[in-house]
């Protein structure tokens, strides 16, 4: 029944629908109801009341408004705790479809009202507010399951407190846009196709190792490059042009996996990914109806990658 309810209370709380952060939570937006312990609380002061009233007992029945008071003083302070509190951003880092993603919630408030004991959870994971200054910031992190790679529907998020003496839940919802999940790579998948490989294999590079080949010295370059003994030898300096070893860029295809199924070859594509940034190779990525992505390498060029297979249409829509 309590979860009924809860789902009731949900229906009816607003906007309902994904919106655009920062959000504001004003005096609208907040709910506030009784705890187990504020109805025991209810239930005591109400049976606390009527046995002043029925025995004239002027100290108890001033006893029992006070305490009356208090609860009510109670609910208006929840509803504080959390009405005038801004949600700056909600994001993660995308990972791979299985691994949790670690959602990072920023709150803040300019209103002057200090706030402790705020909760952070979608129903299932829950995670605790830092108190906050009466005008700073908060930071909360919330870890959540994946199951399948592109966007991930976060849902509404809510933010509660039952501060400060536990009689009362004040609460809030909060509807953040999707967060993106990669593809998982394939397990055990095969090393990076030698067939796709193109490109030279070293280059120039002042930081390599290995001497490419002397050349005539030209004012600017730096003196320990100067080979001494062969501009002896021909009485003009020379200078030495160093080579760093490269790998060859990789062509990472969507046609050459064309006998696996659609999601295992977004697998095998993203393991190739992360196999040739392990191994600092430049690749490129061909995709059916998108135009190709590098070569190149690096984190961005990852991301690039990893994205474009993550927002792959499903094998059903791809038909």
């Amino acid at each position: 029944m309590a979860q009924a309810l809860r789902a009731t209370l949900a229906r009816l709380a607003r906007p309902r629908a994904i919106e655009g952060l920062p959000v504001l939570l004003d005096r609208r937006r907040v709910y506030v109801l009784p705890t187990r312990f504020g109805l025991f609380y209810a239930a005591l002061v109400f049976t606390m009341t009527l046995g002043a009233l029925n025995y004239n007992n002027n100290p108890a029945l001033l006893l029992a408004l006070l305490l009356g008071a208090t609860a009510m003083a109670s609910l208006i302070f929840a509803h504080l705790q959390l009405s005038g509190l801004r949600v700056d951003a909600v994001s993660a880092d995308p990972v791979f479809a299985g691994a949790r993603l670690q959602v990072h919630v920023a709150l803040s408030a300019r209103d002057g009202r200090r706030r402790r004991g705020l909760r952070l959870d979608d129903g299932d994971a829950a995670a605790f507010v830092p108190s906050m200054s009466s005008e700073g910031t908060a930071f909360a992190e919330l870890p959540l399951p994946t199951r399948h790679r592109g966007w991930h529907d976060v849902g509404r998020l809510r933010l509660s407190t039952t501060q400060p003496l536990g009689l009362a839940r004040a609460w809030s919802w909060v509807w953040p846009s999707p967060l993106l999940v990669y593809p998982a790579p394939e397990p055990q998948g095969p090393p990076l196709p030698e067939s796709g490989r193109t490109g030279p294999r070293a280059r120039l590079d002042p930081a390599g190792d290995d001497v490419h080949h002397l050349r005539a010295y030209r004012p600017g370059d730096a003196p320990r490059t100067i080979a001494w003994k062969p501009s002896a030898r021909r009485d003009t300096l020379l200078v030495r042009e160093y080579e760093r070893p490269v790998g060859a860029e990789v062509l990472l295809a969507w046609d050459a996996l064309a006998p696996l199924p659609h999601e295992q070859r977004i697998q095998r594509l993203a393991h190739w990914v992360e196999l040739a940034e392990r191994e600092d190779r430049r690749y490129r990525l061909v995709l059916p109806g998108q135009p190709a992505i590098g070569p190149a390498h690096g984190a961005a060029h990852r991301h690039l990658c990893l994205r474009a297979l993550a927002l792959m249409p499903r094998a059903d829509h791809a038909r």
